[in-house]
């Protein structure tokens, strides 16, 4: 096996043990490649090792990855920040968005997301440790920007997703992630999808009830290029 295909199987095996260990159904549980600053080649190599959902930050950087594996069958994420002169783009060559946080950025998506696509699927992002740093809403704004964002025509409102202040202690990890989830299941709208959890610290948003799970730096080691890691 090459390398990244070493590595898939090994967060592979950490995902499965963490489902178990929940006794959560393996199904539920998505494999996100964050591949931000890799080379087309190394998703390529990827989606050979049984990947097919890929996480890009950087929109340049993904219109040319997707041109140059346009011949595969890959379903495209963006979990960046979002600025609203890259809406349109954003809404014509992604499937799903992780990153929304405003109203006025939602609105533009699903005024420009073309016709004869599906409604884009969306996850707000919550700024569940509050860090200045972070994007992301605030708590409080969460439940009437999603009622919000739920009634616009094309966008389909999935769940929520965060990026938690990083940390080694377990306990803090599960808190941040109990608290997103406790958010979403508050909000009462049917929404089935929590987008938490790196390779530092997937385990514990396994077991705090992660639908997907964004992860780079196992799959792909190191980023090529100082980017926060994913």
């Amino acid at each position: 096996m090459s390398t990244i295909a070493e590595n898939i199987a090994k967060v592979g095996a950490r995902i499965r043990e963490a489902a178990q260990a929940s006794q959560r159904n393996l199904q539920d549980i998505g494999l996100l490649a964050v591949s931000k600053t890799k080379p087309a080649d190394a998703v390529r190599e990827a989606h050979a090792a049984g990947l097919r959902d890929f996480g890009e930050n950087y929109l340049q950087e993904a219109l040319d990855k997707q041109a140059a594996l346009s011949d595969l069958p890959l379903i495209w994420h963006f979990i960046g920040p979002i600025q609203s002169n890259k809406t349109r783009p954003i809404a014509e060559h992604f499937d799903w968005v992780h990153s929304v946080d405003r109203l006025k950025i939602a609105q533009r998506l699903s005024d420009q997301r073309p016709a004869h696509l599906p409604a884009l699927n969306i996850c707000l992002q919550v700024n569940v440790s509050l860090e200045a740093s972070k994007s992301g809403c605030s708590p409080e704004e969460l439940p009437e920007l999603a009622r919000a964002i739920s009634a616009l025509p094309n966008l389909r409102l999935r769940g929520l997703m965060a990026i938690p202040e990083a940390t080694d202690d377990i306990a803090a990890q599960h808190a941040a992630f109990a608290r997103l989830r406790q958010l979403r299941d508050d909000l009462a709208l049917n929404l089935d999808t929590l987008s938490m959890g790196m390779s530092h610290d997937l385990e514990a948003a396994i077991a705090e009830g992660a639908t997907w799970v964004r992860i780079g730096t196992a799959l792909f080691g190191a980023r090529d290029y100082g980017q926060p890691t994913h």
